[in-house]
């Protein structure tokens, strides 16, 4: 490792094999286990990161001996357990075998005779196949160390290629670790790229897609994410709207991507989801003129939005960007009629907490789409004075015994009338 690159809290000793000297057994609620700290704790400590969460893998234990010292069981496919106390994951050490397709086509094994080396090797790069036993001793059997140095996402083996979901983790990475300067290496590029093509990425669920994307939106970098995918064929199998939005190679010369990147708010997710959609939503459409709503484009970011399983907040948002981007931008022509099918659009007479978040969104398309900085305070104003136009009691009409009919139609007349108040002013 180059000096200067991990911060001055150094493993004591870095092992390249997993061999037993030195491992001293842990005493866990009066069972004897060989207990090791692996995968993302370490990597994060290394790089300097805070620590979230741990994970533990354990060694010489069965399924009986983790119940007898106390443990609660929670996994569904492989033995992995609470830890009666910190209530940190402890998996048994395990090996995988492929017996059918998809993320959950394995047979997995875990029993006593199971090392710490079978385990590792089957993780998905290099560096999250660290481990660190009892001791403070650090196993790096895969060279983890070497490519956290040198910035580079690995797979660990051949057997990446047997989990598509690696290809939406591996992007996640990219995008989590891009501020650092990680980039993936080439080899893994191509398996990436095997993948993309066997098929496989197709028996994913929507909500394991969901989970990576949101994940990733959640990062400094989320454009990152969808380039990883678009340059190795994923995005066009996963999400085909957002592929259709940006042909080119590069992503980011397209808003809908660019518009990532600028920080985000108090909702990260659903403003930057709501952004990506309505913007690419719209991109891969025809070209539009005017500032009515454009229910095509909402009918598509909807139609993404449901493959996804999306929340039904994030899918809504999108949605009602996507039909009224044109006029919240305040585009010329823009009427108070106009501002008011949009805003209902986001259903901003109800939900003015998630209008805020809209609006934020609509900040961010401007920008990335390059309008004056004149125009977006203008923008801004008018917006954030939207829910209080909207706010029109109607209690006084319903007691004078006025029609529901006719209700409805004074409260969008006064709707309109304070709207256009608020353009002109602005």
């Amino acid at each position: 490792m180059r000096a200067g690159r991990f911060p001055a809290r150094a493993p004591k000793t870095v092992k390249r094999g997993c061999d037993r000297v030195g491992l001293l057994p842990t005493l866990e609620h009066g069972l004897i286990m060989e207990t090791y700290l692996v995968g993302g704790a370490i990597r994060d400590r290394l790089l300097g990161l805070p620590v979230r969460e741990r994970d533990w893998v354990v060694v010489g234990a069965s399924p009986k001996r983790m119940l007898d010292a106390g443990f609660t069981p929670v996994g569904r496919d492989f033995p992995v357990f609470l830890h009666p106390e910190t209530k940190e994951e402890y998996a048994l050490a395990r090996t995988e075998r492929k017996t059918a397709p998809g993320h959950g086509g394995f047979q997995f094994h875990a029993a006593e005779d199971v090392t710490l080396e079978a385990d590792l090797v089957r993780r998905d790069l290099t560096i999250n196949a660290l481990a660190e036993d009892g001791a403070g001793v650090l196993i790096d059997p895969h060279g983890g160390c070497a490519d956290l140095d040198a910035r580079i996402l690995r797979h660990v083996s051949d057997a990446f290629v047997e989990d598509p979901l690696r290809v939406l983790r591996v992007a996640r990475f990219a995008a989590r670790f891009a501020p650092l300067g990680f980039t993936i290496a080439e080899e893994t590029q191509a398996l990436m790229g095997r993948i993309a093509m066997s098929g496989e990425l197709e028996t994913l669920s929507a909500e394991r897609i969901w989970q990576e994307l949101a994940r990733s939106l959640e990062t400094e970098r989320p454009s990152v994410f969808f380039q990883v995918l678009h340059e190795c064929g994923a995005l066009a199998v996963l999400m085909p709207l957002l592929a259709d939005a940006a042909p080119g190679r590069d992503l980011l010369a397209e808003p809908a991507f660019s518009s990532l990147d600028l920080p985000a708010r108090e909702a990260p997710v659903l403003e930057r989801y709501a952004a990506l959609l309505a913007r690419a939503a719209a991109a891969a459409g025809p070209r539009r003129r005017g500032v009515a709503l454009d229910h095509e484009a909402g009918e598509r970011a909807r139609a993404l939005s449901e493959r996804l399983r999306a929340p039904v907040e994030c899918r809504d948002a999108a949605v009602g960007l996507a039909r009224g981007r044109r006029a919240l931008f305040l585009l010329a022509g823009t009427t108070a009629g106009n501002l008011l099918d949009a805003a209902i659009a986001v259903d901003g007479a109800r939900r003015p907490e998630r209008f805020a978040v809209i609006c934020h969104a609509v900040e961010r398309l401007q920008q990335a789409e390059g309008a004056d900085g004149a125009h977006r305070g203008r923008t801004r104003r008018v917006l954030a004075a939207v829910p209080d136009a909207l706010a029109v009691d109607a209690r006084a009409w319903a007691a004078a015994g006025v029609p529901g009919a006719e209700i409805g139609e004074r409260v969008r007349a006064a709707r309109v009338a304070r709207l256009g108040r608020l353009l002109a002013e602005a």
